[in-house]
């Protein structure tokens, strides 16, 4: 009975601590919040802040993403999700800003939540992915991370827009741009995460499954190779047949074997 109770009380003191609804930033008098888990012990811990999808008009930071968030508590980070500006209403590049806010306020508040501010990687899934690839190729002294996870991001809007007759809907109501003429196509070129790579990035972890629609596969090697030919770290998980959306992945468990990937790859790339 004591040995049970000594072990009780210690996972008790190394359990992550939720903390929700935190406000990080208020650009333009429009609140924006996060949810943050920190681990017990003494840290300071590697860290991964998340960025939910959604077309960059739909979604909030316990959306989509849900699936990676006790993923990541298990294997001992701390983390955060956050909301951003949304399409139509906060139409690029407020999204972008948003994301780069989140990742100053983590490093300002590294001692509160037990944070290496040398160890934070970026998250996102589908929107989320093309924000956090956008926020990790045009880095800044202070938006600087140490890695990207980027599921099923796009990267090159001109080139997944090129031979339709009008821009999707979700680009459309995200960037303003209706055709893709030669200033739409533009304007695609400005907002893509292609157009930016250059030696001196941090690494990157694209995860995407095959048999993606909404986004097609080729979308994670062609950002991949771009960054690998200006001498950067990347690497490709593709998960075989799966669709669009790690919500969907649950139901298969052929699908599963990108959380000891995500996790391991973080842990390499983070140490």
């Amino acid at each position: 009975m004591r040995y049970l109770l000594l072990a009780l009380l210690a996972c008790a003191a190394h359990a992550a601590q939720e903390r929700n609804d935190i406000e990080f930033a208020r650009p333009g008098g429009v609140p924006l919040t996060l949810d943050a888990s920190v681990p017990g012990g003494k840290g300071p811990f590697p860290t991964v802040i998340v960025v939910h999808g959604g077309g960059w008009q739909n979604g909030s930071k316990r959306s989509y993403e849900k699936p990676l968030l006790p993923v990541l508590t298990d294997a001992g980070f701390t983390w955060f999700t956050i909301n951003y500006r949304l399409a139509p209403q906060h139409p690029y590049p407020a999204a972008v800003e948003d994301v780069e806010a989140a990742v100053r306020w983590v490093k300002a508040h590294a001692k509160e939540f037990k944070v290496d501010k040398r160890r934070i990687a970026l998250m996102g899934e589908s929107a989320g992915g093309h924000l956090v690839a956008f926020v990790g190729v045009r880095p800044t002294p202070a938006t600087r991370v140490a890695a990207v996870v980027d599921f099923y991001g796009p990267h090159d809007l001109a080139r997944r827009e090129t031979g339709r007759e009008e821009v999707s809907k979700s680009l459309r109501l995200f960037l303003g741009v209706d055709k893709p003429d030669a200033a739409g196509l533009a304007k695609l070129k400005e907002a893509s995460p292609t157009t930016y790579v250059k030696r001196g990035l941090p690494p990157f972890l694209f995860i995407h499954g095959t048999n993606d629609v909404t986004v097609p596969f080729e979308q994670s090697p062609v950002l991949c190779d771009k960054l690998k030919a200006a001498g950067n770290r990347c690497e490709v998980f593709a998960v075989e047949g799966a669709p669009h959306g790690v919500g969907r992945w649950e139901s298969r468990p052929e699908w599963q074997a990108y959380k000891t990937k995500m996790v391991e790859w973080l842990r390499a790339t983070l140490r």
